[in-house]
């Protein structure tokens, strides 16, 4: 009879990510200290473009391949982390992460790929970039037996948490005055990742209370006075329920998880106030479209297809790259930057609805390696990677 474990092992190699899941969580109920089981959890997690999720169980099994002194065990968690670290745009920790790696296997295989390109990405940062900064130790500053989620509200549509010590935590740093400490965040289409940069704060302490349009963050501060943040209302609606909280040395960090998937914030807090209308599409067909269209790579309806949206020091705001095919005036920006991807994507807006199809289908069974325009041809079955001569395709 097959183990959970086995079966979640085999819902991966089927890219079945959603059962993985949910055999590797059932495994890790009866050996919740496994290193693999969530090495192979956050795996499923990362195909599912969960990436907090997925560093939050490549974090723990760091923490219980180390109490169980296995290299190999430390270096795959470690590994994973790293590459977690780097799909969440944390550059500089992912960077610190491989690194740890690179040092304890010179010869892993996937790690040096993603610390070149997590070295590159740097270096293209401004100095006084966020994501350059190195947050994170060796050994990851988690309770190796919590869960990294916020518990569910007992009622309503508000989230209230404080978030609980470890026992065998180490003594917060000197708190961050009140007057530096600052906030920042950005997005993919699903979630909102919002950081506090505050050193010091008391985890024991700590309330963060999320509401539907809400988010308010509350702890002692030294002084003897209290600091509070309220963001009300925010851009726009989240699913209280299923935001996370995270209470660290160097800061505090929430993830807001958008009640409407695909639906880019421009601004963290709006300037209007909370209405109770619904999206127009909340009630549709249409919001099931919205969820096939935003796993696709290219899309003709910008509506529906914006990319995450990061913060930036440049004093004209957010770059929206999908706008570089929409005008003359943008053409004039591609010097310096990608000409195929424009190039691309001009194609496929004049494309017809048929070659739109064959190529959004090609390009994304295909892990990106072939773009096809025949419809005919590709309809007939799924198009297999294609890596280039020299390379090896590998499974992350």
């Amino acid at each position: 009879m097959a183990t959970q474990a086995d079966l979640g092992k085999k819902a991966l190699e089927r890219q079945d990510y959603d059962e993985a899941i949910k055999q590797f969580t059932s495994a890790l109920e009866q050996s919740p200290t496994s290193p693999d089981y969530l090495i192979q959890r956050s795996t499923a997690y990362t195909r599912s473009q969960k990436h907090g999720e997925a560093l939050a169980d490549a974090e723990k099994a760091v923490v219980y391949a180390q109490k169980r002194a296995k290299k190999e065990l430390i270096v795959e968690s470690q590994a994973r982390r790293g590459l977690c670290l780097y799909l969440l745009e944390k550059y500089g920790d992912a960077k610190y992460v491989l690194e740890i790696v690179k040092r304890l296997n010179p010869e892993h295989k996937s790690s040096g790929m993603w610390l070149g390109k997590a070295q590159m990405t740097l270096q293209k940062l401004a100095e006084d970039d966020e994501r350059r900064e190195v947050s994170v130790t060796e050994t990851p500053d988690v309770a190796a037996d919590a869960e990294r989620t916020a518990p569910a509200a007992s009622g309503g549509s508000s989230n209230s948490t404080s978030a609980q010590p470890s026992a065998s935590a180490p003594a917060a740093p000197q708190q961050t005055p009140v007057e530096k400490i600052r906030h920042d965040w950005y997005q993919n289409s699903e979630k909102v990742f919002f950081t506090l940069m505050a050193k010091g704060v008391p985890q024991d302490k700590t309330t963060v209370d999320i509401t539907e349009r809400a988010l308010n963050i509350s702890f002692p501060l030294v002084s003897g006075s209290s600091y509070d943040l309220t963001l009300d209302p925010l851009f726009a609606s989240v699913k209280p329920d299923e935001c996370i909280t995270r209470v660290l040395p160097t800061k505090l960090e929430v993830i807001l998880v958008k009640e409407t998937p695909g639906q880019r914030w421009k601004t963290l807090e709006s300037d209007e106030p909370a209405t109770e209308s619904k999206p127009a599409h909340a009630n549709g067909d249409s919001k099931n479209d919205d969820a096939s269209m935003k796993r696709a790579v290219f899309t003709s309806d910008r509506a529906s297809s914006k990319g995450p949206a990061y913060p930036t020091s440049s004093k004209h705001g957010p770059k929206d790259w999908d706008a570089i095919t929409t005008s003359k005036e943008d053409e004039d920006e591609v010097e310096g930057g990608d000409e195929a991807n424009a190039f691309f994507k001009k194609l496929f807006k004049n494309a017809t609805p048929e070659t739109q199809r064959a190529m959004m289908k090609s390009y994304t069974e295909s892990n990106g390696t072939a773009l096809s325009t025949n419809w005919d041809e590709v309809s007939k079955g799924k198009v297999e990677t294609t890596p280039p001569d020299g390379m090896e395709a590998r499974k992350w």
